[in-house]
């Protein structure tokens, strides 16, 4: 079993910053791909941002040039930093890992509990 625990969401002055954080902890293997998605009140949940084990990395045009995603893979911690929040970008925000196991080696997806950032205008 593996949990995924988010921390650093909260209220945010649009143009403000925020930094989230997600750590992975159980008994796998090792973790591949990790993420960021949100899900906003009546959308569906979207992607933000994903990181692969060998630090590449992919974002939704509407977070391109203002979030970063990171990983430190000795603590099994993902990142997310918000810059110039958007009124717009208030969602859960939730953790998403790919987690391998083995032997027989297997793939499985985990999810945090979610974590709420406001952007205030």
């Amino acid at each position: 079993q593996v949990q995924l625990v988010e921390s650093g969401g909260g209220l945010v002055q649009a143009g403000g910053s925020l930094r989230l954080s997600c750590a992975a902890s159980g008994s796998f293997f090792s973790i591949n791909a990790m993420g960021w998605y949100r899900q906003a009140p009546g959308n569906q949940r979207e992607l933000v941002a994903v990181i692969t084990s060998g630090d590449s990395t992919n974002y939704a045009d509407f977070v391109k040039g203002r979030f970063t995603i990171s990983r430190d893979n000795a603590k099994n911690t993902v990142y997310l930093q918000m810059n110039s929040a958007k009124p717009e970008d208030t969602a859960v925000y939730y953790c998403n890992a790919r987690v391998l196991t083995t032997p027989p080696p297997k793939q499985w997806v985990y999810w945090g509990q979610g974590t709420q950032v406001t952007v205030s205008s």
